[in-house]
């Protein structure tokens, strides 16, 4: 067979395959911030995907623990959530030994050693750990106290039962304080390798303490690491003070990538039309549209319940976006407020879950601090992506080139308008009179019947310095967002 003519010298087929799309962000990514030290300073945050994997870190009473229990407590569940961790007071080194396998944690391995040891470096002094027995213990959190009782007073060791893994943690806190990796000791049986301390044996490397940092700086570190999150809530033992709430959601509101930020208060002056120094007026009066406020007296973590309603929204579908008004909070006790109260929450664009005479409890109003609608934040911020991811891969996927032509600007307006359509299927948009200014040829006081107009000038109209730096035409697109009916009014005149 080796020397009959090939085929491809008659027929030559190539096949390329078209790089994979660029995929969109999920808006349903929301992060818990806390400051429990289960997570530490370098790995930062965590993902789970429910309430089990959070009660086995962090127990049933961590703060991050209630907070996530009001958040997959919503309904519809959501199935997403990152905890993130906070130095809010200085953190200790430590060293996460390597997970063992299944193999490696048998407890054989480590019961036929009385006399075990190895050398670990702590807080810049050298220590030999000698004279280990564990023939009496019974699992692995044995062998941990057995580890931790020949330490230097107050370091510590643990078996996670989660992470499979020894933890060594050391006493003091702050820059200075550090836990090396493990090694062979001068004499006994090396059992460094046995208890994952090595870096040989997969050991991480050792994570260093650092002092307490601010909240704004914890939130910029995080909004450095990652994109994959979208809304934040803070759940700590102590809560941050006001002006940690405003220097975070004035970041929030600044940075490239949209993110939103939700503040739980029960701050009396929310409910007093003489407050202006409540955190509720002061995010009021810096205007900041990436922000929320709830009231709440019951609940510490309500805003957690909120994010987790807005993070089920599935834009692919049809007719599924929402507004936040009406919407419930379980395991929020509501308000009870007075009418002056609930005025007064309003005045300041607080949001609050309350009761009503009807014996119905819905959240209300479902604004933002600057009094714009959440879901229209929310969902502008869906349709943005949308259309950037869209667009990118109109130009991404090509095999060969989008012309700078009229034909090659329209495969943009193509697909724009497909984005459109997307966004009034799902309830976003709908048709409605356009009030705007006239753009192409709709004007002011037109309707947009299907909800959106999508106008690109012709190719001839660009400068020369445009065409020579490959810039596509403008595109325009009209939007109609459908809104939400929040009030009604009704006349009724009786004739007899």
């Amino acid at each position: 067979m080796s020397n009959l003519l090939s085929v491809s010298d008659v027929v030559n087929v190539q096949i390329s395959l078209a790089p994979v799309a660029a995929g969109y962000r999920s808006f349903g990514d929301m992060m818990i911030l806390g400051s429990s030290a289960v997570i530490d300073v370098v790995q930062r945050m965590r993902f789970y995907a429910g309430l089990t994997g959070i009660a086995q870190d962090f127990g049933t009473t961590a703060p991050e623990y209630l907070a996530a229990q009001a958040f997959f407590g919503q309904s519809p569940q959501p199935s997403r959530l990152w905890i993130g961790r906070w130095a809010q007071a200085a953190t200790a080194g430590l060293l996460h030994g390597a997970p063992l396998t299944a193999a490696q944690q048998v407890m054989a391995n480590f019961t036929g050693i009385t006399s075990g040891g190895f050398d670990i470096h702590i807080d810049g002094v050298d220590h030999q750990i000698t004279g280990l027995n564990f023939s009496a213990a019974l699992n692995l959190n044995g062998v941990a106290a057995i580890i931790q009782a020949a330490l230097p007073s107050g370091v510590t060791c643990i078996w996670g039962a989660t992470n499979k893994r020894f933890d060594i943690i050391s006493s003091t806190t702050g820059t200075s304080s550090t836990v090396g990796y493990g090694a062979a000791p001068s004499s006994g049986a090396d059992i460094s390798t046995l208890l994952g301390l090595t870096a040989a044996s997969g050991a991480s490397a050792p994570v260093v303490g650092i002092a307490a940092e601010t909240l704004l700086s914890c939130v910029n570190t995080l909004m450095n690491m990652s994109s994959a999150w979208y809304g934040l809530t803070v759940a700590t033992a102590t809560p941050p003070v006001d002006a940690d709430h405003i220097a975070v959601a004035t970041a929030i509101n600044a940075a490239q990538l949209s993110r939103i930020y939700a503040v739980t208060t029960s701050e009396s002056g929310s409910i007093d039309p003489t407050s202006s120094t409540d955190i509720g007026a002061s995010l009021q009066t810096a205007l900041l549209a990436r922000c929320f406020v709830i009231y709440s007296t019951s609940s510490p973590y309500a805003a957690a319940s909120a994010l987790a309603r807005l993070a089920t929204i599935d834009y692919t579908a049809n007719n599924t976006t929402i507004t936040m008004k009406f919407k419930q909070l379980p395991g929020v006790t509501p308000e009870q407020l007075t009418e002056t109260a609930a005025v007064t929450l309003v005045s300041k664009n607080i949001n609050v879950f309350a009761s009503f005479q009807n014996g119905t409890q819905i959240f209300k109003e479902g604004v933002m601090s600057n009094g714009y609608f959440i879901d229209e934040v929310v969902n502008s911020d869906w349709f943005q992506n949308a259309l950037q991811t869209d667009l990118y891969n109109v130009l991404y996927q090509s095999p060969t080139k989008t012309p700078q032509t009229d034909d090659g600007v329209n495969q943009l307006v193509t697909q724009a308008k497909a984005t459109c359509a997307r966004a009034s299927n799902n309830g976003f948009l709908a048709a409605g009179v356009w009030t705007g200014p006239p753009i192409g040829k709709i004007k002011t006081n037109d309707v947009l019947p299907l909800g959106y107009f999508v106008y690109a000038p012709p190719v001839a109209n660009q400068s020369p310095a445009d065409r020579e730096a490959r810039k596509a035409p403008t595109l325009q697109i009209l939007a109609k967002q459908a809104g939400a009916i929040h009030f009604a009014n009704v006349l009724v005149s009786v004739n007899r």
